[in-house]
C-alpha cells in the first residue's frame, strides 16, 4: 500500500508494520534500521507557511516536465466502477498496464472522506511546537515527522507527515489534550472502512490472475470468517504546503510502496500525485471527486510473478494551494511468506522472486530502497521481464539472499516454495 520504510507508511504494530512506510506513501518500507538522524522530527521541522524563498536544502533543481514523454500516452489512468460486472477484468488490465487505477462506488462514505480531510487539516494547521509533541521517536514509526525515505536523497522534501498505527489515542491526546475524541473516532471508522475495501480489492485482484473465490474461501475459518483478517494496515496523513518555488522543490520523491496495495485519497481541486508510465513518462493523477487511487505495491508484484507492476510515483507541489493526501497501506501479516502464485508460474514463465516475509522485505527495502525487488529476484534464462522497477545485474540462475545484512548467492533449487493454499490461508 507507505511508505513507508511507506513512511509510505507502512506501519507497525506487528513487526512488519513496525518496520515500515512511508509516505504518502506512503511507505511501509522504513524500519527501525533507518538512520536515526532522520527520525528526529525536531531537527527537520520547518515553518513552511512563513517562508518566502525556497531554502537551499530543499532545492532539487528543475524538475522534468510531467507532460514530457518518450511516446504517446496510451490512455488516462484507468477509472473503474467497482459495481461493474467486469470490474475484476478491468482491474487486472490496469494492474498490468499502469500499476495504478482509480475506483468509484467503493463503499467508503464521502462524509467519512471529508471528515478525514478535516482531521488532516486540523492536525497540520497546529503550530509546529504543538505537532512536535507527537513527533516520531528515534526508534519509532508512528507520529509526526518528515518523509522517511529522505535518508535516500541528498535534498529535503517539501512535505510533512503523520503516521497512525493501531489506536491514535496516545498521539491525539498529545495534540489536543482536551478535545481528542472526535479525531480518534474518525480515524477508527476510517481504519475499519479501509480494511473492508482493501479486502474487497484483494478478492478482485486474486481473481484477476486465477485464484477463484472458492480458493480464498477455503482459507477462512470460523474464528476468522473474513479471508483477509490476518492482514495489516496503516494510515499515513500527508501535507504538501504551497511552495515559493515549486519548479525546484519535491513534495515526495519517486518510490514504490512495499505493500500489496495502497489506497490513496487526494484532497479535492489540487493535483500533485504523479505516476510513471513506461511510454508516457510522468503522468499526473488528478483528484476524482468521491474516487480513490489504488497503487500496486512491491508485494503484489511478487505475488503476480511480475505481471502486475509496483508503480513508481511521486508528489509535486504548487505555488498557491496546500494539498493533503491520506494513504492506507495494506499488506499481509509479518510472518506470511509471499511468493509468485503457482498459477502464474510455468515452464515459459518461471518464478521471478524467492519467497519473502513482509518483515524481511521491509528490512531489505530499508537498505536497498528501490533496488529491493532486484535483491530477491531469481534470474532464470527463460525470464524476460522488462520491469523498469528492477535493475537486474546478477548471474543467470542465481538468487540474492539477505543474510545478516550481507548478500549471499544460492540456486533456486535451494529455496522452498509454499503452496498456493498456504499463501491464501495467510490472509485468514
Amino acid at each position: 500500500l507507505l511508505a513507508t520504510p511507506l513512511y509510505t507508511v507502512c506501519h507497525y504494530l506487528p513487526i512488519s508494520l513496525s518496520l515500515s512506510l512511508y509516505p504518502h506513501s506512503t511507505f511501509l518500507y522504513f524500519p527501525h534500521t533507518m538512520p536515526s538522524r532522520l527520525l528526529d522530527a525536531s531537527s527537520h521541522s520547518l515553518d513552511f507557511y512563513s517562508l518566502k524563498e525556497l531554502p537551499e536544502s530543499y532545492k532539487w533543481g528543475p524538475l522534468d516536465d510531467p507532460s514530457g514523454s518518450t511516446g504517446p500516452v496510451p490512455a488516462p489512468v484507468p477509472i473503474i466502477d467497482l459495481d461493474e460486472p467486469n470490474a475484476r477484468e478491468l482491474i487486472g488490465h490496469a494492474c498490468k498496464s499502469w500499476g495504478v487505477f482509480q475506483v468509484t462506488n467503493h463503499g467508503v462514505p464521502k462524509r467519512l472522506l471529508d471528515d478525514m480531510e478535516g482531521n488532516s487539516k486540523s492536525l497540520f494547521e497546529l503550530p509546529t511546537r504543538q505537532k512536535l509533541k507527537a513527533a516520531r521517536l528515534h526508534d519509532g514509526v508512528a507520529g509526526y515527522g518528515p518523509a522517511r525515505i529522505s535518508a535516500f536523497f541528498p535534498k529535503r522534501m517539501w512535505s510533512e507527515g503523520f503516521t497512525i498505527l493501531g489506536s491514535p489515542l496516545e498521539h491525539a491526546r498529545q495534540l489536543w489534550p482536551n478535545d481528542y475524541r472526535k479525531f480518534c473516532d474518525i480515524i477508527e471508522e476510517y481504519q475499519k472502512e479501509m480494511s473492508i475495501l482493501a479486502g474487497k480489492l484483494m478478492w478482485l485482484i486474486l481473481g484477476s490472475f486465477g485464484a477463484s473465490n472458492q480458493d480464498v474461501k477455503r482459507a477462512s475459518s470460523q474464528k476468522r470468517p473474513g479471508p483477509f483478517k490476518g492482514s495489516n494496515g496503516a494510515i499515513q496523513l500527508n501535507s504538501y504546503p504551497a511552495c515559493p518555488d515549486p519548479g525546484q522543490a519535491m513534495g515526495l520523491a519517486a518510490h514504490t510502496d512495499s505493500t500489496f496495495l495502497t489506497v490513496l485519497h487526494q484532497s479535492g481541486g489540487t493535483s500533485g500525485l504523479q505516476v510513471h508510465h513506461d511510454r508516457a513518462g510522468w503522468v499526473m493523477v488528478p483528484p476524482l471527486p468521491g474516487g480513490l487511487v489504488i497503487n500496486v505495491g512491491d508485494l503484489l508484484q511478487i505475488l503476480s510473478n511480475g505481471q502486475y507492476r509496483s508503480v513508481y510515483h511521486r508528489a509535486v507541489v504548487n505555488r498557491t494551494r496546500h494539498r493533503l493526501s491520506i494513504a492506507y497501506l495494506y499488506g499481509p501479516g509479518s510472518r506470511v511468506r509471499v511468493r509468485p502464485i503457482s498459477k502464474l508460474v510455468t515452464t515459459g514463465h518461471p518464478p521471478l522472486y524467492r519467497p519473502v516475509t513482509w518483515s524481511e522485505y521491509l528490512d531489505i527495502k530499508a537498505k536497498y530502497f528501490n533496488k529491493a525487488l532486484s535483491v530477491i529476484r531469481l534470474n532464470n534464462d527463460k525470464n524476460n521481464d522488462n520491469n523498469n522497477n528492477e535493475n537486474n545485474n546478477d548471474n543467470n540462475n542465481k538468487l540474492n539472499i539477505m543474510i545478516n545484512g550481507s548478500i549471499r548467492v544460492a540456486t533456486p533449487k535451494s529455496i522452498k516454495f509454499d503452496s498456493d493454499a498456504k499463501i491464501l490461508a495467510a490472509f485468514a
